[in-house]
């Protein structure tokens, strides 16, 4: 008998439901049911993209972790962490080895595990309400996103319950409340499934004539809560001026670590195909663009100090007559420093100073390696990175001249402030420009998802311009238009319809996060205050 139990056996008596089971599921049924979870949960993401199996991963890790002492709580999300990472991030090992994508795939786990305590630890308060489960279900999963998004070194966001979910109907709820609300929507349906099954199952155990009633009203009212999401409005096309973007994706010679070794032939492919889309312009084939975007990495030679990029750069922004967002790596400001910036390109004028976006959020142990020396023991290919990227410290707003622009580098999209930090400083278009050269089309994929969420959350037209793809643009509601294929040379021209209004999500700020978060901590508490009451309660 679990100390749970022993518990159990002095508290009052329950009400029908999941307190009437008395005791956690078995462990050789709970463990299949903690993996089959995280298998859930990841065919959920793109590029399979299944999102309605979320809530159910969500589902299995609650049933397979109530009750549990705590450290078979932690086992079991740990295994649930395992299978939802390991294949989630398994393009992190294309060319840095084996070792780097194990690290971070357990380290990533370790979160779930903390979840899965968590989740055993609240037991008593699921036990005494049939409606606490799946609202402690949704602030849990809020809670360790929010722990998970910000530790170690800044945190990885990757694998947020909220980027599952971009062809469904939940994405609307962004506009409300953001990521973190999303998460908690999805959380709280899976919460709502493990009650109406848990219920159902122990009331037809004990052959109760109503069983159908008890997993009824908790079923019910997750097809409400899907159903009311559809009733959100979001705005299918910004209500501002209209602009013509080009996104240039120049492709790279080969794909891994050693692309920017072909420097000069990354540039030359993005110049190359912008000069070619100035000669369809001119033919009349093709419309004049206002802006053209360039990816992350399209000049890695610095064009301010390097004569023959920057002749280069501004041979491609005279030949359209129009700005290009150049994505280019800077040295500076300090010895031994670079930065990884969007800078803009006017025709006729070069670079502008003025209007320059430096990545305030640089990869640990990609663009910068702290604790070096440790690091190399773990791999050598740290020292790839000769020089650390040193962080920007103001949002990505830059004005463009016909657009303002909300600009964010590669996985700076998983974080929530930095983009929202673009769209309250007077961003109309956000732009993620990124590099997925390293990477493959799955990792792309699951960053369009990101895109198509900031999209809604803000309400703003938005564009991926990569070096290799996916590239695309994404409406206000979600939807993708010209998305590119992976490892092309492409070039794709869009009239989009600025924006510059905020949705109440935009207006909120991290405030959702902050309230769910804090009503995570408290149910923590809550419990806490539970468990010592029963142990004292006179037998």
């Amino acid at each position: 008998m679990t100390t749970l139990d022993r518990d159990e056996t002095h508290a009052p008596t329950p009400a029908p439901g999941p307190a009437a089971a008395g005791r956690p599921l078995p462990l050789r049924v709970a463990a299949p049911m903690a993996v089959a979870a995280g298998l859930a949960l990841l065919v959920a993401f793109p590029p399979y993209g299944v999102w309605p199996l979320a809530p159910v991963g969500v589902a299995l890790l609650a049933a397979a972790a109530h009750r549990r002492r705590l450290r078979a709580g932690a086992g079991l999300g740990f295994l649930t962490g395992v299978a939802l990472f390991a294949p989630l991030l398994e393009w992190t090992n294309l060319h840095t080895g084996y070792l780097p994508w194990v690290l971070l795939s357990l380290l990533q786990a370790g979160y779930l595990a903390l979840l899965g305590m968590a989740t055993a630890w609240v037991s008593p308060l699921a036990d005494r309400s049939r409606w606490a489960w799946p609202a402690l279900t949704g602030l849990l999963w809020v809670g360790q996103e929010a722990l998970r998004d910000r530790t170690p070194f800044g945190g990885f966001p990757w694998g947020r319950l909220a980027f599952s979910q971009d062809t469904s109907p939940l994405l609307r709820v962004a506009s409300l409340g953001g990521a973190p609300l999303v998460t908690f929507a999805v959380a709280l349906l899976g919460g709502l499934l493990v009650t109406a099954v848990w219920r159902g199952v122990v009331a037809r155990r004990d052959a109760r004539a109503e069983w159908w009633l008890a997993a009824a009203a908790p079923a019910a009212v997750a097809v409400g809560v899907g159903a009311a999401s559809l009733l959100v409005p979001v705005a299918t096309a910004g209500s501002g001026d209209t602009v013509t973007v080009a996104i240039v994706q120049g492709n790279v010679p080969r794909l891994g670590l050693d692309f920017n070794a072909q420097r000069q032939a990354v540039l030359n492919n993005h110049v190359d195909a912008t000069i070619e889309l100035a000669a369809r312009v001119t033919a009349g084939q093709q419309r004049r663009p206002d802006l053209v975007v360039w990816p992350e990495n399209s000049s890695d030679i610095d064009p301010l100090r390097n004569p023959t990029a920057g002749a280069r750069i501004s041979q491609a922004a005279d030949a359209i007559a129009a700005p290009i967002l150049v994505g280019a790596v800077l040295q500076g400001p300090d010895a031994g420093e670079v930065r990884n910036v969007g800078i803009l390109w006017r025709p006729g004028a070069g670079p502008d100073l003025e209007q320059l976006y430096a990545k305030r959020h640089p990869v640990p142990f990609a663009e910068y390696v702290p604790l070096r020396d440790v690091a190399r023991m773990v791999s050598d290919k740290v020292d790839l990175v000769r020089s650390d990227f040193v962080a920007g410290s103001t949002p990505g707003v830059v004005r463009a001249g016909p657009a303002v622009l909300g600009d964010v580098i590669c996985f700076e999209v998983a974080y929530d402030g930095v983009v929202r930090d673009t769209v309250t400083g007077g961003a109309q278009l956000l732009v993620v420009q990124t590099n997925n050269a390293t990477f493959d089309v799955a990792e792309a994929r699951q960053q369009l998802a990101m895109v198509r969420l900031r999209a809604v959350e803000h309400g703003r037209p938005a564009l991926m311009a990569s070096t290799v793809g996916v590239s695309g643009f994404v409406a206000p509601d979600g939807r993708v238009s010209d998305a590119t294929g992976f490892n092309t040379r492409e070039v794709v021209v869009r009239q989009l319809r600025l924006d510059d209004g905020r949705t109440l999500a935009t207006r909120l700020g991290w405030w959702p996060e902050v309230a769910l978060a804090g009503l995570a901590a408290a149910a923590l508490v809550g419990a806490a205050v539970l468990r010592r009451r029963q142990r004292i309660m006179p037998g």
